[in-house]
């Protein structure tokens, strides 16, 4: 079972949750494209479990294994035409935990629709293809790929702008430069204002110690994208986005722009009004997200991700037996997450990475 998308460059993912590796194959790199290893490192970690009690206890080294595509040079790797292939061993999964989820679905999961899809055979152990343990190939991907966007001046970043109802600074609000980029990135806690990230925080510890689970709001922008970059309707900026967004575990909305509060607004206040600024043609407010008619406009794409609160949690919740067609009831067991947001944020930067170079390539 495999996940692909692209279309001059093919991203593809593959493997499960508690299979023996994961990983991703991307066809279509320039060649002489120079893979920073320490850089990517401390991409991938940003995303890592079992750092702290915000997050599952599972412990992966998350380190990738590149099996082609790229060759040492200096100690870094380098591209080389072929298509490049990347693994993680999976080495910390515990199998044990999911003996009764054969049979019992859990709320929120992808248990039962694989159940119905593959007749029962779907390996879903730790939510197998379904899991969130498959965006650190995608983190592998999108790690290179804000390399080589970076050597184009062209910067991704993300914070997570709501948690629990606690909020963060908006990008609209802020000038937007790779020097606020890199203090977002460098932070243990993806957040600008840290005071809301602390309230962040103990919402999550809240939730942990109750059983429970609570969801977020993840917030990118892109700058120095070129204007015209897309296509009219079904090719634009927003769809090829839009679709990788989805792919990424528990996402269930993503908004450009100021989103569902535009329709609360009149034309006049929702516009952005052109004007000539050093020479440059940009827009007062950037209430559109940098994007109008699916085609960039020079100014920063701007988007949001609302991430679900994890679907693992350890009260007892109401399900069913497949094997007896009966009601049930279900206590969780194992390590998970009491919120995915703070951990999805650089997957969310990935994902965006990806289509963007697979766009300007």
């Amino acid at each position: 079972m495999a996940s692909s998308f692209g279309d001059k460059i093919k991203f593809i993912i593959f493997g499960q949750s508690h299979g023996e590796a994961i990983g991703v194959v991307i066809d279509g790199l320039p060649a002489g494209e120079v893979i920073d290893l320490d850089e990517l490192d401390k991409f991938l970690d940003r995303r890592r479990t079992g750092k702290n009690a915000l997050s599952t206890q599972r412990k992966e080294a998350d380190k990738p294994v590149f099996l082609s595509g790229v060759r040492e040079i200096n100690n870094n790797l380098e591209t080389c035409g072929s298509p490049l292939c990347a693994i993680i061993k999976n080495l910390n999964a515990k199998s044990q935990d999911y003996a009764e989820l054969l049979d019992k679905p859990r709320p929120g999961h992808a248990d039962y629709t694989a159940y119905i899809k593959w007749n029962g055979k779907a390996d879903m152990r730790g939510g197998g293809h379904f899991s969130g343990r498959l965006t650190a190939p995608l983190c592998i991907a999108g790690g290179i790929a804000k390399q080589i966007l970076a050597r184009r001046n062209i910067f991704v970043v993300a914070h997570l702008l709501e948690c629990a109802k606690v909020r963060d600074k908006d990008f609209k609000d802020l000038e937007l430069n790779n020097n606020l980029f890199e203090n977002i990135a460098a932070k243990e806690f993806p957040v600008i204002d840290d005071l809301q990230g602390e309230k962040m925080q103990q919402e999550i510890l809240k939730a942990r110690e109750e059983g429970d689970s609570v969801g977020g709001i993840i917030e990118c922008a892109v700058i120095n994208l070129p204007a015209g970059l897309g296509e009219p309707m079904f090719d634009g900026i927003e769809s090829k986005l839009a679709k990788v967004l989805f792919g990424v575990p528990a996402v269930k909305g993503v908004e450009f722009g100021i989103g569902f509060d535009a329709a609360r607004l009149k034309g006049s206040e929702n516009n952005d009004e052109f004007r000539i600024i050093n020479n440059k043609v940009m827009t007062q407010s950037n209430n559109s997200g940098g994007i109008l008619g699916g085609i960039t406009n020079g100014m920063p794409v701007i988007f949001r991700a609302a991430i679900k609160p994890t679907p693992s949690i350890s009260k007892p919740q109401n399900t069913i037996s497949l094997s007896k067609l009966e009601n049930s009831e279900l206590v969780i067991k194992g390590r998970h997450d009491p919120c995915i947001a703070h951990r999805a944020v650089p997957v969310i930067e990935a994902a965006a990475a990806c289509v963007i170079l697979d766009l300007i390539i």
